[in-house]
């Protein structure tokens, strides 16, 4: 049956909205991203309580994607969930946040098979669904991107481990003062990586059919939100991505029950990336309208969206929130020159993207400081 979508005013991207617990200043979301600035305790470095505060007019920030254990780590210089340092790291920018009058939660991820060696106990091999190698890269600190290694494949008594570590992982961003966590769930990381039959080649109760291999994500979902309220969860795909070499032979089939699988937990919202990872957003044929057809909640869009597309969707029914990445990188005062029209700064140069300090992360004027 298809949907028949809520119409909106088109000044509603503006609007303060509420999505599960969580009260929201507008529908304008800074989407998770990757800065490879934390200290080597692996928890948030000197500048992340000024960056993530100079962005919180967002009405809603997740905060870059962060691991659930020392295992989980796939890039140099990515912070972690798990340790006391870590949630006192976090703590300083939540509070900042909040003293601004925001909304934040963290995205939480195992990279799974997107991962080296050295960011392994003992030099290791990284883990995921199956032993095979991803064809991609990751970064590390000093050396830039190198080839990831070739993972093992978990064995079937880790798996409780791995669904208990993201419910651990999900508790202390509470603790942290985060007001909920975002599971990843996209761009061949390892939930992604159990859900494809590119990636995915079990023989056990989490392979096989479809059935099998959407079984990790539910479990740790469902075991997140029995610790932090699903009220307070949100989840991400990427049904056509390829980031991280992730592909299914029959993304629509797959996705659909995924969404219907994760509808009846009553998440605070479901995060959909259209199209490639930062790149086309047709690049596979995919119909993200019938994916939207079973899921009864707060539906979350990103990937390449423009001000007037992100006013058309949400105005439309079509989407109720819109996430952006790059321009939030470049504007942290994004939401004003959104809702101004006002000209976007540009981004600086890609060496500052991972890694580093204050240049181009919290060095980006602000409208006021423009004139």
């Amino acid at each position: 049956m298809t949907r028949t979508y809520q119409t909106r005013s088109a000044r509603a991207l503006f609007e303060p909205m509420q999505a599960g617990a969580l009260e929201l200043a507008n529908r304008i979301v800074m989407a998770p991203l990757t800065r490879n600035r934390a200290g080597p305790d692996l928890a948030p470095g000197p500048f992340a309580a000024e960056y993530y505060a100079q962005r919180a007019t967002a009405g809603l920030i997740i905060a870059e994607a962060t691991q659930i254990s020392a295992q989980a780590q796939g890039y140099g210089g990515t912070p972690g969930c798990y340790t006391d340092a870590q949630v006192r790291g976090w703590q300083r920018v939540t509070d900042a946040v909040h003293e601004k009058g925001g909304t934040i939660v963290v995205q939480l991820w195992h990279t799974g098979r997107v991962s080296h060696t050295s960011f392994q106990k003992g030099g290791q091999a990284p883990v995921g669904p199956s032993a095979i190698r991803a064809n991609t890269k990751t970064f590390i600190i000093g050396q830039g991107f190198v080839d990831v290694s070739m993972p093992r494949a978990l064995e079937l008594n880790e798996i409780p481990g791995i669904i208990e570590d993201f419910r651990y992982a999900s508790m202390r961003a509470m603790d942290a003062g985060f007001d909920g966590v975002e599971l990843h769930g996209a761009h061949g990381y390892l939930l992604d990586a159990f859900l494809r039959d590119g990636t995915n080649k079990r023989t056990d109760a989490y392979g096989g059919s479809i059935e099998n291999r959407c079984r990790l994500i539910f479990d740790v979902t469902k075991a997140c939100a029995e610790a932090i309220g699903a009220d307070r969860l949100g989840v991400r795909i990427s049904p056509v991505s390829t980031a991280g070499d992730s592909h299914d032979s029959d993304p629509q089939a797959l996705f659909n029950h995924v969404v219907e699988g994760l509808n009846p937990i009553s998440l605070a919202y479901l995060h959909i990336v259209e199209g490639e990872t930062g790149g086309a957003r047709d690049s596979i044929p995919f119909d993200y309208a019938a994916l939207h057809d079973r899921f009864d909640g707060i539906w979350m869009v990103n990937n390449g969206y423009d001000r007037q597309m992100a006013i058309d969707a949400v105005a439309s029914g079509r989407a109720d929130l819109v996430s952006f990445g790059r321009w939030f990188m470049a504007n942290p005062d994004l939401v004003q020159r959104l809702k101004l029209n006002a000209p976007l700064n540009a981004l600086m140069g890609q060496e500052t993207f991972y890694g580093g300090g204050a240049h181009g992360y919290t060095d980006y004027p602000s409208l006021e400081l423009v004139k």
